[in-house]
């Protein structure tokens, strides 16, 4: 039974720019570079004859040109318990009506729909207890500035992860050109 989720893929440039925060920060599970991604939409385990539909579905998606997004900054998800350190990506409406075409999209084959706020991000590392706010304020503040990087994502990807504590391997089953 796969896990499934869709996302924008990170070029090789940028994710290898981004792992060089990696470290320094106790606690932290860094995530390699090579599964960098932007999470569209979560699905979740599903058995195979879905995973079919889905696949099926997304090939529907409306062609539309490839996506400029940016990342801008570091931050955390988790305030007084952080649970991840990740790159933000600015959001923008091409974002949000792609996301809202693939919810729809998965809803009309019968998938509950997703009732997380969509924050578009890269996640840099998954944090365990010893990662304090403290230590993780720490982190963010010694870095070194975040120099803003725009790229363009030219295809949406349906992955795979095995089950696992999270953080990949990610494989990717299909993929969807925008344009």
């Amino acid at each position: 039974m796969p896990r499934l989720f869709t996302g924008l893929e990170v070029p090789p440039d940028v994710a290898e720019a981004l792992s060089r925060r990696r470290g320094g920060l106790p606690g932290a599970r860094w995530i390699e570079a090579a599964d960098y991604h932007i999470t569209l939409r979560f699905i979740g385990d599903v058995d195979g004859g879905v995973a079919e539909e889905i696949t099926q579905a997304l090939a529907e998606t409306r062609p539309r040109p490839p996506l400029a997004l940016t990342l801008d900054a570091l931050a955390s998800f988790g305030g007084e318990r952080p649970h991840a350190l990740y790159a933000r990506v600015v959001p923008s409406p091409d974002l949000d009506d792609l996301r809202g075409e693939q919810e729809r999209l998965l809803r009309r084959i019968g998938l509950a729909p997703d009732t997380r706020r969509f924050t578009p991000h890269v996640t840099l590392a998954r944090l365990r207890r010893e990662a304090t706010p403290a230590l993780v304020a720490q982190y963010l503040s010694e870095q070194a500035p975040f120099a803003a990087v725009t790229f363009q994502a030219e295809r949406v990807a349906l992955y795979s992860a095995r089950v696992s504590v999270g953080g990949g391997p990610y494989v990717v089953e299909a993929a969807y050109p925008l344009s």
